[in-house]
């Protein structure tokens, strides 16, 4: 960024001139997909809006996403999927140095059980992995269970896991699952690797909340069917058995 206080003025004149458009615009988003014409509300292309599928759930176990900046500006992320079902889901930014304040005040509200959802492969918090018994434990004390979820990529969840001082003292819970991802629209490093819909939808059912992770389960399929076909420039035509069970739910 220019600094103007190191710019010369001439001594002779009574004012510097005022300088227009110091600042250049920028240049025009011209990244992959930017041209395509896309739903405002569910963001996938027109050709196969989401919007008719999305139906709502109820959880007795909540999720907040504490989500990589870059995370946002993709229309693949699928953290926003969980909003859309369960519709008292929280949405935090992950700032290394700046901690988002309403974070951290419902980190410390004690109406609630909050656990961080992260792998247990490194030896140095294994005294902080509980499983999912410890969930519904919290629920019979009468408190809120709390699913924090690390929105990104597996490279940028370990980075806000290890540099957010304010999880340390929180339980670890992992996610233990024979499920393979089904999401097409990232290559994953293994299939082992969910993605955070599919993590949120696995733990749901393993905590109880098996209602809510079926809808999300079948909005997640919806979602990742209807924008890979719409990368192929096609229309799925035909409902898929996801589409009609969420259906059914919206007419019922």
């Amino acid at each position: 960024m220019r600094d103007d206080a190191d710019a010369p003025v001439d001594a002779g004149a009574s004012a510097p001139e005022p300088e227009v458009n110091a600042d250049p615009p920028r240049k025009p988003f011209k990244a992959r997909g930017s041209f395509v014409e896309r739903c405002p509300s569910c963001r996938l292309p027109a050709l196969n809006c989401l919007c008719a599928f999305r139906v709502t759930a109820e959880s007795t176990t909540r999720v907040w996403l504490l989500t990589h900046p870059l995370e946002h500006y993709k229309p693949t992320n699928t953290g926003r999927l969980i909003g859309d079902v369960l519709a008292n889901t929280e949405v935090f930014t992950w700032q290394r140095t700046e901690p988002d304040e309403r974070l951290l005040a419902l980190l410390d509200d004690p109406r609630f059980a909050p656990f961080v959802v992260f792998p247990d492969d490194q030896p140095d918090y294994a005294h902080r992995v509980v499983g999912p018994e410890a969930v519904r434990e919290a629920r019979d004390d009468g408190r809120i269970p709390v699913l924090i979820l690390l929105d990104g990529t597996w490279r940028q969840a370990r980075r806000i896991f290890r540099k957010s001082a304010y999880l340390d003292a929180l339980p670890v819970l992992p996610l233990h699952t024979q499920r393979h991802t089904r999401y097409h629209l990232r290559k994953p490093a293994s299939a082992a690797h969910l993605c955070t819909a599919e993590v949120a939808a696995e733990l749901l059912r393993q905590v109880g909340d098996t209602a809510a992770a079926d809808v999300l389960d079948d909005y997640f399929d919806v979602f990742n069917d209807s924008y890979a076909s719409s990368r192929r420039h096609s229309k799925l035509e035909a409902p898929t058995p996801a589409m009609k069970r969420l259906l059914a739910r919206r007419s019922a």
